[in-house]
């Protein structure tokens, strides 16, 4: 079994706020009994690809997966995400915000869309199939790298702008496109109501539909990428259960635990402590009272936003001699 659990392992400025303090007693038997190893620290959907067999293009192939959740038909073209978003300009940098804080309606979406789809024409004409998603359909493969919305959310956008032999144009088009962004009428109606406007797109998760994995990976997540992937792949896709006992702990698939994510990509200390206490209740502390129980090969708390991870195995459970130390310490 593999636990996703993305800021479980904080950036240390958020830690040091938010675990001042915190006493989670099954969290830190966890921690202390367990092997702490590294691993890729390359956002949810990498993990979440490597976990169903899905192998890296130039990306990881996200968009062409998720356009048939929203009602696209990926054929032989190659497919990018491009994802309306807002830029928030701060003294020294660009910072990327949380894209669900928009909301857009369908119908901004979809007159957003035309807009930008007239000005720039087949070069950057973007497929609103979901208000928060939209995609680009291109041919011939850009030769470009792109760095995942969830990645990217509450950080400096500079080093994770698109890069490659193409990332000059779609940088160009996408400096334009925020000008063009900027004067339109339902940005400018978004902003007298107190709205963010959409003043960029953020590309991300181009390639071509892969081919699915040979063994089906069960799958609990509410999260709508990784339920994508896991339709994808045929996997048995389930909503997080609420019954957490040992049969689920000794079982196998994916479980993602994304509570932490949205405190965790802005900063927000007293959301990411509350939100980690509600982890601790309905996770970490069924998860220590089955831990002997669980299979020999044991199971995993990965963080890939982090680059950590927690390995567990039955025989941790009778290493009482792994005395927890605080909290702070324990996830830095």
């Amino acid at each position: 079994m593999l636990f996703i659990i993305p800021y479980l392992f904080p950036p240390t400025r958020l830690l040091e706020t938010a675990a001042s303090g915190l006493h989670l007693p099954a969290l830190q038997t966890l921690l202390a009994r367990g092997t702490r190893l590294p691993c890729p620290a390359g956002g949810v959907e990498a993990a979440l690809c490597e976990a169903f067999g899905i192998s890296r293009q130039q990306d990881w192939p996200l968009a062409p997966i998720t356009l048939a959740t929203d009602g696209g038909v990926a054929g032989d073209a190659y497919w990018l995400r491009a994802d309306p978003v807002h830029l928030r300009v701060m003294r020294d940098r660009v910072v990327l915000t949380d894209a669900g804080a928009l909301s857009l309606s369908p119908q901004e979406a979809d007159a957003l869309a035309a807009a930008i789809g007239q000005h720039f024409g087949a070069d950057l004409s973007p497929l609103p199939l979901h208000p928060r998603r939209w995609y680009l359909q291109y041919l011939q493969a850009p030769c470009l790298a792109t760095t995942p919305l969830s990645v990217a959310v509450g950080r400096d956008i500079d080093p994770l702008l698109p890069h490659g032999d193409d990332a000059m144009r779609f940088r160009a088009e996408l400096n334009e496109l925020q000008m063009l962004l900027h004067e339109h009428p339902v940005n400018q109606a978004r902003e007298a109501r107190g709205e963010l406007p959409v003043n960029s797109l953020w590309l991300w998760g181009g390639g071509r539909l892969p081919v699915t994995c040979a063994t089906p990976v069960p799958l609990y997540a509410g999260n709508v990428e990784a339920q994508a992937l896991g339709t994808f792949c045929n996997g048995r896709v389930r909503a997080l259960p609420t019954h957490r006992d040992a049969q689920l702990f000794s079982g196998e698939g994916v479980i993602l635990l994304d509570n932490l994510t949205p405190t965790g990509q802005i900063g927000d200390a007293y959301g990411w402590r509350e939100a980690l206490r509600e982890l601790e209740q309905g996770w970490f502390v069924p998860l220590q009272g089955t831990l002997r129980t669980i299979r020999p090969q044991g199971l995993r708390l990965l963080d890939p936003v982090s680059g950590k991870a927690l390995h567990l195995h039955p025989r941790d459970a009778w290493k009482v001699w792994r005395r927890p130390r605080p909290l702070i310490s324990m996830l830095s």
